[in-house]
Formats: C-alpha cells, structure tokens, sequence
C-alpha cells in the first residue's frame, strides 16, 4: 500500500473521529440543559401544588411581646 494512501486513510479517519465526538458534545449539552429545564419545571410545579393545598401557611406571623 502507498505511504501517501495510507496517510490520507489516516487523516480521514481522524477528522471523521472529531466530528463524531464534536457531534456528542453537542447532544450531551442539550441533554443537560433539557434535563436542567425539566427539573426546575418540577420545582415549581411543587411549589405551585403546595400552595394550592396550604394557601394560608406562610401569610402571617403570629407574634406575642
């Protein structure tokens, strides 16, 4: 096999391999971002559903001097 074939195989083989991790890269940061979104959602859902239970706690403070 020619050295010049061999090392344009080579070359090829290499940039393939960085588009391939720079692609995951990618998905990797939108899945963290998706599941961020995702988890704050939950949070306040179960604010919103605590106060939808307990409307009054939290109002007021009773205070005795």
């Amino acid at each position: 096999m020619d050295i010049a074939l061999m090392s344009t195989i080579l070359s090829q083989g290499r940039v393939q391999q960085q588009a391939n991790i720079s692609v995951m890269k990618m998905a990797m940061n939108s899945a963290k971002g998706s599941g961020q979104m995702i988890k704050e959602l939950a949070d306040n859902n179960t604010k919103m559903m605590e106060m939808s239970v307990n409307p009054h706690i939290g109002k007021s403070i009773d205070i005795k001097l």
